[in-house]
Order: C-alpha cells, then structure tokens, then sequence
C-alpha cells in the first residue's frame, strides 16, 4: 500500500468516529426531551352534587411540587412540597372524599369564602338606607356567606392547563341577587397558579350589578409537618402587624384598633405558636383574631412567614389585603375523622386568611368592602413554599 492510499484510509476513519449517525443523534435528543421537567396539569372525576359533576384538578410544577383543587368550593384538597430532606408532604388538613367535605361540621376545609369572609354583626347591615338580613347563622351573626356560601357551590371551569408562567385553573362563580340575602348579581372568578418558584398564588376577581359588601379567602389549614405532628402549636409564625382588632365573645369586632406590643398578639418577631396561647382568651381558647397589616395601600407585599422547624418546611405569605384572620383550630375536637383515618383534634392545624376586616359593613372606620357596579374587586395572595 502506498503512502498517499495510506493517509485516505486513515483520514475516512477519523471523519466516521467523529460523525454519530443520525439514529444516534436522534435517540441522545429523546433523551434529553425525557428528563426536562415540565409544568402538568391533570384531571379526575371526584363525584357528583345535586347532578353536578365534581372535577379534582392537579397542578403540578417541575420541581415535583403539587396542589389538587375542586371545583366543588374551589377547595385546595391537598398541597405536597418538599422538607429540608427533599421528602414530600401534605400540608394541608382535609378529607379522603367528597363525602368528608360535604359533611355536617367540616369547618371550611381548604375552600373559597364569601360573600362575606368572617362574620357579619346580628346578620345584618345597611346601604344605601336599606337594611339587608342575613342568614344567622353563627351565634345570631352571619358567617363566611351564610347557609350555603361560596364553599358550598359547584364552580365553572374557566381555564385549566399549563402556561410559562405555570400550572393554572381558573374557575368561575355567579351569585345571585339576593342569595344569602345580599344584593346584587355577583359574578366571581377566582384564579389558582402554580408557580416554578413553588409559590401558589391565587387571584381573585368580582363584579356586581348593585352595591354590595364582599371579602373573599381561602380557608385552607395548615400543618407543615405534614402530618407527622397532631397540633401546630411547634410552628413558628411572624405576622408583620402591630395593631389587631379586638373582638366581643361572639368574636364581632369592638371597633378598637389596639397594639400587639406586650401581649399575646404580638408575632411580629416569629415565635412558636403555642407560646402565648393560653392568654389569647376565647371559648375555646385559641387565636382566632384579625390582624391589621403593616402596609400601605393595596400593594402585594409580604406579610408573614411559617416555619416547622422538624421538617425546615417554610411557609411565606404575600398578599394586597388589609388584614389577616388568624385562626388556631379552636374548635377542631377530635370528631372529625380526616385524611388516612387521623383525628383532628384542637389545634391540628391553623388558617391564615387573608382578607378585609370582620362585620366591615357595619364598621364606617374600617377599610371598605362595598363593591358598586362598574367597580371590580380584585385580590391577590400568594402562599411560597421552600425549607431549610
């Protein structure tokens, strides 16, 4: 063989070493396309109520988190994210079935409230020189929109599915003139997103054809342990509020704006939840207050933090709302048989719904809640996930 031959040989080898085939090129991107990580948005039948079928949706983002909602409500059924182990939890309270949330005594597990988040004073108000009565149902006061409120109704599906921005399920409500005595069609829409940030983040929308008061939440309780602790009492919560609003025994309002500073209500450097309790009064005793929030306007702004230092599970909160419903499950006893067959008992898990302040309609000095038509009510809350 000469030279030249050689040196031809040798250069074609080179070139075919160098130059995958096209199958080989092919299956290397399969396998990349595989393990990039994605937004899912899923579905599932849940039931029916009075014919109507119950959806749970489940968003999921593409650090495994995950966030399961109803239609029915729009309750947030259950929320899986991560410790400081990388282990998922739950780490909201609920039931394995429909049939748990519709029961006798569910006390607004994971749902939308309204009208009228809270209570109403004598289940009453007046506007404009009418006075409207309200269903009384809670102690002669109204609470979270009455009999059958918000918590109560199956919504429409506006949107669901996966944008960039994150997993998404939107879902739509109209409320009668006249339900639970307040006026005015009301036209709801309440937005769920999960974010790549771990954040889920909830807007709220509204419009009305005549004036009528509204404070929406969600009603979600917490227990970062994801279950591994029966109370919250360990938690760790600071609420970036100086003032709150104290209330009567029927836990209406008194009108006071009065400071946290030397008292039980004072979380505004984060301490164990169980810390103060037992001087925070009430019939069970328990906070169960509204917090007036240190900001200004409607910005959305951080408010406070949770933190289960077993886990390193921690819960940041943002919100555009006034206050903040603080609520230690006071009333949870035991009787309720919830998620895996576990007992919920006093303290087994804690709200904070963000909000506008209880009975506002009967208290001028408090922020307004009257929408008008031509008016839209908007709101927005972000609860963010992480650990350490």
């Amino acid at each position: 063989m000469n030279l030249k031959l050689f040196l031809l040989i040798l250069f074609a080898g080179f070139i075919a070493c160098n130059n995958p085939t096209d199958q080989t090129a092919e299956t290397k991107n399969t396998d990349t396309t595989s393990t990039m990580k994605k937004f899912t948005a899923t579905e599932a039948s849940y039931g029916e109520v009075d014919g109507q079928k119950v959806t749970e949706y489940t968003l999921g983002n593409p650090n495994g988190m995950m966030v399961k909602i109803l239609n029915y409500g729009g309750i947030v059924t259950q929320i899986f994210t991560k410790d400081k182990n990388g282990s998922m939890g739950d780490v909201v309270l609920g039931f394995d079935s429909l049939a748990g949330y519709r029961q006798t005594g569910n006390p607004y597990m994971g749902c939308i409230v309204g009208r009228y988040a809270n209570r109403i004073a004598n289940a009453q108000f007046k506007l404009d020189g009418k006075t409207y009565k309200l269903a009384a149902n809670n102690n002669g006061n109204t609470l979270h929109g009455g009999v059958k409120g918000f918590d109560k109704r199956v919504w429409t599906t506006d949107h669901f599915g996966t944008t960039d921005a994150g997993s998404v399920l939107a879902l739509k409500l109209t409320s009668p003139d006249g339900e639970e005595g307040y006026p005015g069609n009301l036209t709801v829409k309440v937005t769920y997103t999960l974010t790549s940030d771990n954040e889920l983040k909830i807007d709220y929308s509204a419009t009305t054809d005549k004036a009528t008061p509204i404070n929406l939440t969600n009603h979600s309780y917490w227990n970062l342990s994801a279950g591994a602790d029966s109370t919250i009492l360990d938690h760790e919560l600071m609420i970036n509020a100086d003032r709150y609003t104290p209330a009567n025994a029927k836990l209406i309002p008194t009108g006071e704006l009065k400071a946290v500073k030397e008292t039980a209500m004072d979380f505004t450097t984060a301490k164990k939840v169980g810390q103060d309790i037992q001087k925070a009064g009430g019939d069970p005793v328990g906070y169960d207050h509204n917090w007036v929030l240190n900001k200004s306007g409607n910005n959305l702004e951080l408010i406070g933090t949770l933190y289960h230092p077993t886990s390193g599970r921690l819960m940041e909160f943002y919100t555009t709302e006034p206050g903040v419903q603080f609520y230690t499950g006071n009333f949870l006893n035991g009787s309720l048989t919830g998620k895996g067959g576990r007992k919920y008992i006093k303290n087994a898990g804690l709200c904070l719904e963000t909000q506008h302040f209880p009975d506002s309609p009967n208290q001028p000095s408090f922020p307004n809640t009257i929408l008008k038509p031509g008016e839209t009510y908007t709101q927005t809350t972000i609860y963010k996930f992480s650990n350490k």
